[in-house]
């Protein structure tokens, strides 16, 4: 599938538009829930089942590849970040995104806490070595957006120093797209419930309590705080030149597959020409013989 074949058969909430974003007149509203609402109804629609998910994921896969193989061979510069609250599904998306294509090109950042001399730099300092190069596609998981989100919710900044980052990334963001740096910055929301759920979920499965930390536990009973710098942020940093792209997650599924969707509508890539590949024959054996080496086969219970 080109890339007009996808954009012909996109998804619902695909599209480079950006009417729906936040901060315009049409776009996501808050409401007395702390939730984000769109700008009209969305019918509901059933949860969608894991064979469906990857019959609609297989070919957007290809498109990625395809998006990949553009990008290395024009070195282009993406830069994709992913904000939203706890549980909101930013891993999940990113290895939706990342299962198929080359690390080597599609790299993942995920900072731990700042150190010490961290903390004594110009608070972008730590971020900007991982902006990308040419040929590479970078996604940030929670980004310098921490400054406008958990970090003063959760006492770690000053209102001052939250209020300095807000007034000031604009112009950052601005000089990072003259660079020559595709610049796309994704908001997942998700429901008090789905939250509620997913942090239920996280308590009762061995694969999953290493995501529940004490500061999720404290980050929950603060739905408002949180609720109240989302709002401030997408009010001061939505403009013109880098728009925040606002998703709704409470089905993990779907909001991947829009995402990924959107991605690929808003990279101006094209499909490289298909090449004819052929196996060569492989060399004759010569006086090769099979060794009997001094090795330890693992043992095979499945």
């Amino acid at each position: 599938m080109g890339k007009k074949d996808h954009a012909e058969k996109k998804h619902t909430g695909g599209g480079t538009h950006r009417s729906g974003a936040a901060g315009s007149p049409t776009g996501p509203r808050p409401t007395r829930s702390g939730e984000l609402s769109p700008p009209r109804p969305v019918p509901a629609s059933p949860p969608m089942t894991n064979k469906e998910y990857r019959r609609h994921l297989r070919p957007l896969h290809g498109e990625l590849v395809a998006m990949q193989e553009w990008v290395r061979e024009s070195g282009a510069k993406v830069c994709i970040l992913f904000e939203g609250r706890d549980t909101a599904g930013k891993g999940g998306v990113i290895k939706a995104i990342t299962e198929r294509v080359s690390p080597r090109v599609f790299r993942v950042v995920a900072l731990p806490a700042p150190t010490e001399r961290e903390r004594s730099q110009m608070y972008l300092q730590r971020y900007i070595p991982h902006l990308p190069a040419a040929g590479e596609v970078v996604i940030f998981d929670r980004s310098w957006y921490n400054r406008a989100g958990v970090e003063p919710v959760m006492g770690f900044c000053s209102p001052e120093q939250t209020a300095q980052f807000l007034q000031m990334v604009p112009a950052v963001e601005r000089a990072v797209i003259a660079s020559g740096i595709l610049l796309i910055k994704y908001w997942l929301e998700v429901s008090e419930e789905q939250q509620t759920a997913r942090l239920h979920s996280r308590m009762d499965d061995p694969r999953k309590v290493w995501k529940l930390s004490a500061m999720d536990l404290e980050s929950y009973s603060r739905w408002y705080d949180y609720a109240r710098a989302r709002d401030e942020m997408l009010r001061t940093t939505h403009t013109g030149w880098s728009p925040w792209h606002v998703v709704c997650t409470d089905d993990k599924k779907r909001g991947r597959l829009n995402i990924i969707s959107h991605l690929l509508d808003t990279v101006p890539y094209e499909a490289p020409e298909a090449r004819e590949i052929t196996l060569p024959a492989r060399q004759d054996p010569g006086d090769y013989r099979d060794p009997e080496l001094p090795v330890d086969w693992i043992p095979t219970p499945y």
